[in-house]
């Protein structure tokens, strides 16, 4: 029988030691690994890009599906992967759902990776 991993509550920031600071444990390295592993897929990269680019700071669905060249559902399953990990937050208006990137979830995951990161 498979193990069954533990629930975390991902929708704040990662707040723990630095991984270079000594060996984290095992609820420490979860919540480490569930982030990146939101992040390890390229069209999940590529909206991350995008949200943290885009000029007004939020995107509709639609249009990020057009910007990737992928059905709006699809996108609608990677941004609920990165709305999950706490890495991006949506808000419903009307018949359009806008999202943007959570800065301070990246940023505070770049800290847990390497303290030196963004000094």
């Amino acid at each position: 029988m498979p193990k069954s991993l533990p629930v975390i509550d991902m929708s704040t920031p990662l707040c723990c030691t630095p991984v270079a600071a000594s060996p984290v444990d095992d609820t420490a390295a979860l919540q480490v690994a569930l982030r990146l592993k939101a992040l390890a897929d390229p069209v999940r990269v590529k909206l991350m890009s995008l949200l943290l680019t885009s000029n007004g700071g939020a995107e509709t669905t639609g249009d990020l599906a057009g910007a990737v060249r992928l059905a709006q559902s699809t996108v609608s399953h990677h941004l609920g992967q990165l709305r999950e990990a706490g890495l991006v937050e949506s808000d419903r208006q009307g018949m359009n759902v806008y999202h943007r990137a959570r800065r301070e979830a990246l940023a505070a995951l770049c800290t847990v990776l390497d303290p030196n990161c963004c000094r």
